[in-house]
């Protein structure tokens, strides 16, 4: 049923020739790459514990897609049904196995995590309304461009909603007991490494095609699980740094302050583009991704927080 649906998707594609594709790359391209802005940049400006609930909330499915991801090996749709053919460059951009969604478990937790809690702001529940369908379009758009089947997106929605659960009770709990912080941050990063041993080092599928060759090479398909817990592993060193110290507070929403974060967020979207390629060629495409995951998520936890408490320093004196 799963392939009966993606192939009238993809009939349907082609009975309109693919007017709506591009649309639909834009979506899958901007969840994984912009919508993190947002929940940043209100991290900077706007509410420092509202932008750390939504971060969390995406934090918690980094780590568990790729084991999933790693530990299920389902292949994408194209190689389970040779009549599967993606739209545009689909083929080449969907990276890893397929099951769950990784663009809907990303876009997920972001967009609900921040929904979550912009809501109680009554100026700002048009948006939260909007980052809601965001959600489900995401993973139309996977499902519309044949690189996923509706089960992959299901399951990236189901853990998205737990991310959010889950970041909510966490927060919930140090509200109360703020001293154990320290013990989950700790907990988290023992989990990580574990995390990493284990998609290196467990057995994956090897099978190969008529011809003779591999279908899936296991090795890129690790590769993007390194990426993602490797945020993980920067988000945890860079709250235990900020946390300890720097402890900025956020700027606020006045025009000098909006304009530093956009250029902060400019500065985020270089170092991804520039710092990537760089440190892949140095440390190797599996350790250059999760050191530049670490590198960047730095950088907006607690990097650029501290010049934002240089400026906030330098306005009062």
């Amino acid at each position: 049923m799963d392939i009966q649906y993606l192939l009238w998707l993809q009939n349907f594609r082609n009975s309109i020739n693919d007017a709506w594709t591009p649309f639909m790359e834009w979506v899958s391209m901007f969840a994984v790459t912009y919508l993190i802005l947002l929940p940043v940049f209100i991290y900077w400006n706007w509410d420092k514990r509202k932008g750390l609930f939504a971060l969390v909330s995406y934090y918690f499915c980094m780590f568990f897609t790729p084991i999933i991801k790693l530990t299920v090996c389902a292949y994408r749709p194209w190689i389970r049904d040779s009549r599967i053919v993606p739209a545009g460059d689909s083929i080449t951009t969907a990276t890893g196995y397929s099951f769950p969604s990784g663009h809907t478990s990303t876009a997920g937790p972001l967009s609900l995590g921040t929904a979550v809690t912009i809501w109680e702001d009554k100026r700002m529940r048009w948006l939260s309304v909007l980052l809601v369908c965001f959600v489900f379009l995401t993973g139309f758009s996977r499902n519309y461009l044949g690189v996923h089947t509706p089960q992959d997106v299901f399951v990236g929605i189901f853990e998205s909603v737990l991310g959010v659960i889950f970041a909510w009770k966490l927060f919930e709990y140090l509200d109360v007991h703020p001293e154990k912080e320290d013990l989950f941050l700790l907990i988290g990063f023992i989990l990580c490494w574990a995390g990493i041993a284990y998609i290196t080092f467990k057995p994956y599928p090897m099978d190969y095609t008529a011809d003779g060759k591999l279908i899936v090479d296991p090795q890129k398909m690790m590769n993007d699980g390194y990426g993602d817990i490797g945020k993980v592993i920067g988000f945890i060193v860079a709250r235990f740094v900020e946390k300890r110290w720097i402890q900025f507070k956020p700027l606020k929403e006045s025009v000098k302050s909006v304009v530093i974060c956009i250029v902060g967020l400019v500065l985020m979207v270089l170092l991804k583009q520039y710092v990537s390629p760089i440190m892949k060629e140095w440390f190797g495409s599996h350790w250059g991704k999760l050191i530049f995951s670490v590198i960047y998520t730095f950088y907006y936890i607690a990097l650029f927080p501290l010049v934002l408490k240089l400026v906030g320093k330098a306005e009062t004196n």
